[in-house]
């Protein structure tokens, strides 16, 4: 069987944009998404759609896009390609909830094919909790895990190392949360292994819904306070600062002159920074801010880690 072509993924990916959108808002249940659809002039476009002040949700932005055209010098030098045209194709989601017991959740699922040949799959999915919760933190992990293994035994491992030390924010040394799975430049080296690399990326976009609403459930009926909304206001904050200045993907978009609004969807509606905040000693907070790290195993994590 022929490896589908990119025209073929662009559409695949548009129909797990609806798919999410679908089961993201019935979770909620309070509104629905409003859609921004646009075209880039160099060749493209694309479709955000941006969910705000639902029940549980302040804002949600889940975006396709498929874009083409020349590729920018900057970008073929960093990656060290040759001159072509690209296509690139893919479905970002970045979810911020109400309140601070409910994680802040990322995906991305993408694809990209250059006219002389050159072609590869990236993308990943990370939470970002303002508490971290080790029962959650292994209930992710292990979902991640289990679609993980069903295409590859050493795909979990690999990519959630990746991961660790892709969702770092160098300045801060610490991890911008749980992290997760990330995988880039994965290329097919056969239709078969194409395909199946394209079937990974789709189960991610699968269990984003499943595990995202188990959290929505969860989690929005823990009670908080003005204590714990500072500090999800402060954990936004970090947030922001690794999206500006160290994603790589806020940088391609840029880069390749994408449509600003979209690419900074991920942004929170509020967030705040207090010079040198310190955490009690002993706190939820003190907890999350010492397990900021990489390399923790949240599956067999033990309460004195």
């Amino acid at each position: 069987m022929a490896r589908k072509s990119k025209e073929e993924i662009a559409a695949i990916y548009r129909r797990m944009q609806d798919y999410i959108c679908d089961q993201i808002a019935a979770a909620d249940g309070q509104g629905n998404f409003e859609e921004d659809a646009w075209d880039r002039a160099e060749g493209g476009g694309g479709r955000t759609r941006i969910f705000q002040n639902g029940a549980i949700l302040e804002k949600a932005g889940i975006a396709f896009s498929a874009v083409h055209g020349p590729t920018p010098k900057k970008i073929l030098e960093k990656l060290g390609l040759k001159e072509a045209d690209f296509f690139a194709t893919g479905v970002s989601i970045v979810i911020h909830p109400k309140s601070p017991m409910v994680p802040i959740i990322h995906m991305n699922i993408r694809y990209f094919e250059m006219e002389n040949g050159t072609h590869w799959f990236g993308g990943g999915i990370d939470l970002t909790p303002h508490y971290i919760v080790p029962e959650d933190a292994r209930f992710f992990h292990q979902k991640l895990k289990d679609v993980c293994d069903h295409y590859d035994p050493n795909y979990y491992k690999k990519f959630k190392e990746w991961a660790d030390d892709y969702f770092f924010i160098k300045h801060r040394n610490e991890t911008r949360g749980i992290g997760g799975i990330f995988y880039d430049r994965l290329e097919g080296q056969s239709d078969e292994h194409f395909e199946s690399i394209l079937e990974f990326s789709l189960a991610l976009g699968r269990l984003f819904p499943d595990v995202y609403s188990h959290f929505m459930k969860q989690n929005s009926t823990i009670d908080f306070g003005e204590n714990e909304k500072s500090w999800q206001n402060l954990r936004r904050g970090r947030y922001v600062e690794f999206n500006l200045v160290w994603d790589a993907g806020t940088k391609f978009g840029l880069d390749t002159n994408g449509r600003t609004e979209s690419i900074l969807m991920s942004m929170p509606p509020v967030a705040n920074w207090e010079y040198m905040h310190q955490v009690q000693e002993n706190s939820p907070e003190h907890f999350t801010q010492t397990h900021l790290k990489k390399g923790i195993d949240w599956i067999n994590f033990a309460t004195n880690d």
